[in-house]
């Protein structure tokens, strides 16, 4: 497939994506909201979400594949530390931006356990939907963009299984997604991740609000608290763009995370036709050095 043709499925990723972070932004109290300086209110903003996958994106478009130094490069480099980036990626940026090994500080952070936190995830959407048509290289492709940032594996393990939903749902676009939540599990590594997608998987009849009880919301911003909800919510309401999104920011927790992966996937396998024109038109500009 053409680059070009790969990158276009990525963008409506992102676009998806993207807007997802901006709407569930704004679910949060007024007093907590990223708000770019200048930008009036009826503006939604978008969070560190947006602009990591912004990068990853642009990384891909370059390289035709995460070139991990690159990568780690202009997340710290285009960094804008308002967007409501965690205490963890705070010190990765500020580490490999003044000249760090990002594989020191990684494997460094929380006591030198690694982040198991839900940053590889909410940003690689794009990625699926750029490798849609090898599910294998998406896996490893995502988990190569979360590594950077990501020393735990279950870290890693919640970006492959959003890569690999991403992809799945990109190669079916425009037809029925067989076995989306038995795709994911097939690729997953064994884990916390993995056990609460199967756990997700067998609540698919079941309320949003029962199902966030049962394998989490991402309030505590890990990836096992956050993939297994999203993917739920992803199988559940995969033809309605406006549902999902709506349904991410019900059940309280990491809200622009949850819309922001929620939102990526199924624009991944509609299109961004699929995304309100309002919202679209509502959401802040994406980062002026991006070239879409």
């Amino acid at each position: 497939m053409a680059e070009s043709a790969r990158k276009a499925l990525a963008l409506d990723a992102l676009t998806g994506l993207s807007v997802g972070d901006a709407v569930g932004n704004q679910a949060f109290p007024p007093h907590l909201r990223v708000r770019k300086a200048g930008n009036p209110p009826e503006v939604w903003s978008w969070t560190d979400d947006t602009q990591m996958a912004c990068s990853l994106l642009d990384v891909l478009d370059r390289h035709g594949t995460v070139d991990q130094n690159a990568l780690a490069k202009a997340f710290a480099e285009r960094a804008e530390t308002f967007r409501d980036y965690g205490k963890g990626a705070l010190q990765f940026i500020d580490h490999v931006f003044h000249g760090g090994d990002w594989r020191a500080i990684n494997a460094e952070l929380f006591d030198g356990v690694g982040s198991w936190g839900n940053g590889g995830a909410m940003r690689v959407a794009p990625l699926g939907a750029y490798f849609h048509d090898d599910l294998g290289k998406a896996a490893t492709e995502g988990a190569a963009s979360a590594e950077i940032t990501h020393a735990h594996p279950e870290g890693v393990a919640g970006a492959v299984a959003i890569a690999v939903a991403a992809a799945h749902v990109t190669a079916h676009r425009g037809r029925t997604v067989p076995d989306l939540l038995e795709t994911v599990l097939e690729h997953t590594p064994r884990g916390a991740v993995h056990d609460g997608v199967r756990r997700a998987a067998g609540l698919l009849d079941r309320p949003a609000i029962e199902v966030a009880g049962e394998v989490g919301n991402g309030s505590r911003i890990s990836a096992p608290d956050t993939v297994p909800f999203a993917l739920w919510t992803i199988q559940t309401r995969l033809g309605d763009y406006e549902a999902a999104i709506r349904t991410s920011t019900l059940v309280g927790g990491d809200m622009d995370t949850m819309a922001a992966i929620t939102g990526g996937v199924i624009a991944a396998h509609h299109g961004a036709g699929c995304v309100p024109r309002t919202w679209l038109d509502a959401r802040e500009p994406l980062p002026a050095w991006f070239t879409a």
